[in-house]
C-alpha cells in the first residue's frame, strides 16, 4: 500500500517533469543551443506567482497567466542576451552568456527574497480523496496539477504538428539553412521558441512551488535544470519516450525520499540510479555509432 501511495504521489511531479523536458528539447531543437539558464526561468515563473498571490490576489488560474507571461519575457530576455547576437559564432560564446544570465538571475532573487522558502498562500481547499474505499488518496492540488499538465501537452502538441508556426518550429529544428531558403525568418522563430519554452517554465515553476512543494525558493532552479536537461537528452523528440522517463525519475526521486525518511536508505540513491541510466545511453549511442560506421566502411570496401 505504500509503495502505491508513493506512485500516486510521483503522478503530479512526473507530469512536470515531461512539460519541463517538453520545453527544453524546443530549445535544444530550435536553437540548437543547451542553456544553463532553463532553471532560472523556472524559478522566475515560482518568484512572479508568489509575488502575485502575496500582493494581489491568491487565484491558482490567474497566477498560472502571470507565470506564464513573465517567463515567456523573461525566455526573450535571455534569448536577446544570450543567443541572438551568437547564433553563428562558437556555441561557446552563447553558451557563457547563459551561465551569466543564470548567476545575474538567481543571485537578483537571492537578494530580494534570500534563500530560505516563502509559503504560497493557498487559492483553495485542498482536500485528499481516497480511492476505491481504500487508503490510497490523490490531493486536490495534484489532480489540478495532472489535468493543466495534459492539456498543456495536448495544446503543445496540436500547436506543434496542426499550425504554421508550429510548421515552422519543427523546419528550423530539423535544417536552420534549408528553413531559410523557403523565406522562413529564423531569428524570429527562435525568439518564438525561448518565449513559448519560458512561458512553459513559468508554468513549471508555479505548479511546483504551489501543487508540489507549497512554497517559493530559489533553489527549485537547480534540481529543474538537470532534470529537464537529462530528460530533453536522453529522449529527443520522442514524446512518449520523454513522459515514460519522466514519470521513471519522478518515481524514484518520491521513493527514494519515503525510503530515506523510512528505512533510512541514502536520498542519493536516486542521483546514483540517474548517473548508471546515463552511462547506459550514452553506452547505446555509442555503439550505434560503432555499427554505424563499421557499415560505411564494409560498403566502401565492397565497391572500392
Amino acid at each position: 500500500m505504500y509503495v502505491l501511495q508513493q506512485l500516486i504521489n510521483g503522478l503530479s511531479q512526473g507530469s512536470i517533469y515531461a512539460l519541463m523536458a517538453i520545453g527544453y528539447t524546443l530549445i535544444v531543437g530550435v536553437v540548437g543551443l543547451i542553456t544553463f539558464a532553463y532553471g532560472e526561468m523556472v524559478m522566475i515563473g515560482a518568484m512572479s506567482a508568489y509575488l502575485f498571490y502575496t500582493y494581489v490576489t491568491p487565484n491558482f488560474f490567474l497566477g498560472l497567466l502571470v507565470a506564464f507571461i513573465s517567463s515567456g519575457i523573461a525566455g526573450i530576455f535571455i534569448h536577446k542576451v544570450a543567443y541572438e547576437r551568437f547564433l553563428d559564432a562558437p556555441k561557446s560564446i552563447a553558451l557563457l552568456c547563459t551561465v551569466g544570465c543564470s548567476l545575474l538571475i538567481k543571485n537578483l532573487a537571492q537578494i530580494a527574497f534570500g534563500s530560505q522558502g516563502n509559503a504560497m498562500p493557498p487559492a483553495f481547499e485542498t482536500k485528499p480523496f481516497y480511492l476505491f474505499g481504500t487508503d490510497l488518496y490523490i490531493t486536490t492540488i495534484h489532480m489540478v496539477v495532472i489535468a493543466i499538465v495534459v492539456v498543456l501537452a495536448i495544446g503543445l502538441s496540436l500547436f506543434l504538428y496542426k499550425t504554421r508556426v508550429g510548421l515552422m518550429l519543427r523546419a528550423v529544428s530539423q535544417d536552420k539553412m534549408a528553413a531559410s531558403l523557403v523565406a522562413i525568418n529564423v531569428k524570429k522563430v527562435t525568439i518564438r521558441t525561448m518565449a513559448i519554452s519560458g512561458a512553459i517554465c513559468g508554468l513549471v515553476g508555479m505548479m511546483e512551488a504551489y501543487g508540489v512543494r507549497g512554497n517559493y525558493q530559489d533553489g527549485i532552479s537547480n534540481e529543474y535544470y538537470f532534470d529537464g536537461l537529462l530528460v530533453a537528452m536522453i529522449m529527443g523528440y520522442r514524446p512518449v519516450g520523454i513522459i515514460v522517463m519522466s514519470f521513471f525519475f519522478a518515481f524514484l526521486k518520491v521513493g527514494a525520499a519515503g525510503m530515506e525518511l523510512n528505512a533510512g536508505v541514502p536520498g542519493e540513491l536516486y542521483r546514483i540510479i540517474q548517473s548508471v541510466v546515463i552511462f547506459f545511453m550514452a553506452a547505446e549511442g555509442g555503439v550505434k555509432a560503432l555499427l554505424k560506421v563499421r557499415r560505411a566502411g564494409k560498403e566502401g570496401a565492397k565497391h572500392g
